[in-house]
């Protein structure tokens, strides 16, 4: 017999098995009532009942549902209410700027907004046909009574359309089905060994890459979710002891968070022996593996994917022949970008771009053809990123792709060097990553000025770029030069840019 493969069958597996298991903590602290403590059976009749309300407002299967939020409960339900019954989710940063926003909703034909009660003005500034308050709205969301109307599961169906800056200064939605979610979350499961005896730590914004499709995975398990709104080390060493977490996933930043705050903590680090750190978006440095095995006394594990691939491509974890291997060479090791996870085929092309074959990757770019082509040219997923392929293991050596990560998010260079050529004393650009101990990489531009408008300096174009781009996507380095290095058809030659700050660095990634 076939049965469809939806990412319902996480959430009803919790629901039978654990009913009156804690499902979700909430953030205590948070603009709306936080939901505290529910159980699987709670989160359940939650997602039942969004379910129900989106029937009663007359949204198809099919129809987008869009939200705008920290991390929190009613995010995570939503992965269900939205998803489990054939709508479609459109998970969204919270940190884009409002024309950013703006344009997802719009692109995606989202029928439905919901926001986070701090981006309340989101209401006023982004159309949308019905709009929702997170916490202030709950009874027009979760209020219905109703049983959902049956959806007969189609694994082939979108269940997210989750954007990403790519190379181009306009976002590219990615098309996930429940296939692909589904696939992930188990393979990533497995290969990460959560089992329902974990406690799960939401360090990673639900919205990125669907929290790496651990809404599910956890779920799936019976796992307990501990919702963290602001990422800040102290505090989640704090929700590791409170809590008992077992593992969490982490953007570089979040590494680097995590070992400052244990500099001031008093006694012992917690989950010492006991808490597994998955991290990806860029591979750290060496020394920060060995930092949090050594002060932190966590299990490293890194990991290498895309939105596109849902994101699951590599996983680098200890393994029983690296036992006798020194914790230096240990760290070397795992600071690969891994090998493939199972059906994952990976390799090299003739230009040295990382490509990629799974049942995770995307089922296209949401109306946008041209791109999905180039994408998954050859029945290829191509990565942009360029690396090696030895031993098993993948090792990412440059981006061919103009993306600068930091913090663990994409930031196209072309969109900020777009934000910075608007301003009128500014003649050239190029915006660059830069290596990063925090960030990864920093967001750097090489200005040159006119010399014939008004002079300006990095405090003043840094602000300009604020009003057009989100914060995390602004310069945090501004360098004023007479002349860019440009090929004879005056391409800029990036590489001849970079050169000077990876001076000593073996790869061009941070």
């Amino acid at each position: 017999m076939f049965y469809p493969l939806t990412v319902n069958d996480f959430l009803d597996r919790a629901i039978t098995v654990y009913p009156d298991r804690i499902a979700v903590v909430d953030e205590p602290n948070q603009p709306a009532e936080s939901w505290g403590e529910i159980t699987y059976a709670e989160l359940g009749r939650r997602a039942r009942s969004q379910a129900a309300t989106l029937d009663e407002l007359g949204v198809p299967v099919g129809g987008r549902v869009a939200i705008v939020s920290q991390n929190s409960a009613r995010l995570l339900t939503s992965f269900f209410g939205v998803s489990g019954w054939g709508r479609v989710l459109v998970p969204v940063n919270f940190r884009l700027a409002v024309a950013e926003i703006r344009y997802i909703v719009e692109h995606s034909g989202a029928e439905v907004l919901l926001v986070d009660p701090d981006l309340r003005h989101l209401v006023d500034e982004v159309d949308c046909k019905r709009t929702f308050v997170l916490g202030e709205d709950d009874d027009k969301i979760w209020g219905s009574k109703a049983d959902p109307e049956p959806w007969a599961g189609d694994e082939g169906a979108t269940a997210t359309i989750n954007y990403t800056s790519g190379t181009t200064a306009r976002p590219k939605g990615v098309q996930l089905t429940h296939r692909n979610l589904w696939l992930n979350a188990t393979v990533f499961g497995w290969q990460a060994s959560v089992s329902d005896r974990d406690v799960y730590l939401h360090t990673l914004p639900m919205f990125h890459a669907n929290g790496w499709g651990h809404p599910y995975t956890a779920t799936g398990m019976g796992a307990t979710h501990i919702v963290l709104r602001q990422v800040d080390g102290t505090e989640i060493l704090k929700r590791i002891e409170k809590h008992g977490v077992t593992y969490l996933c982490a953007a570089p930043a979040v590494v680097t968070a995590a070992l400052d705050g244990a500099k001031t903590w008093e006694g012992e680090i917690p989950g010492r022996d006991r808490v597994r750190i998955i991290v990806a978006g860029a591979p750290p440095p060496t020394r920060t593996i060995e930092r949090v095995r050594e002060e932190l006394g966590w299990e490293f594990i890194q990991i290498y994917g895309l939105t596109e691939t849902a994101p699951l491509l590599t996983m680098s974890r200890m393994r029983a022949e690296w036992d006798a291997l020194d914790p230096h060479q240990q760290a070397v090791n795992l600071g690969r970008a891994g090998a493939p996870a199972v059906g994952v085929r990976m390799m090299i092309d003739d230009e040295g771009e990382v490509l990629a074959q799974s049942n995770h990757n995307l089922e296209a770019y949401w109306e946008n053809p041209e791109a999905t082509a180039d994408a998954l040219a050859g029945n290829w997923f191509h990565t942009g990123d360029g690396g090696t392929f030895e031993d098993g293991y993948i090792t990412i050596a440059d981006r061919k792709k103009d993306v600068i990560i930091t913090g663990g998010e994409n930031v196209s260079s072309i969109e900020v060097e777009d934000a910075l050529s608007s301003h009128p004393a500014v003649r050239e650009v190029a915006v660059i990553g830069i290596p990063d101990d925090k960030w990864g990489e920093l967001i750097t531009a090489l200005v040159v000025l006119d010399p014939d408008e008004e002079p300006v300096d990095e405090a003043g174009l840094i602000a300009h770029c604020r009003e057009h781009l989100a914060g995390y996507k602004c310069p945090k380095r501004i360098e004023f030069r007479d002349e860019l290095a440009r090929t004879a058809t005056g391409k800029l030659q990036k590489f001849k840019l970079r050169q000077p700050f990876w001076e000593g660095h073996d790869r061009q990634v941070n």
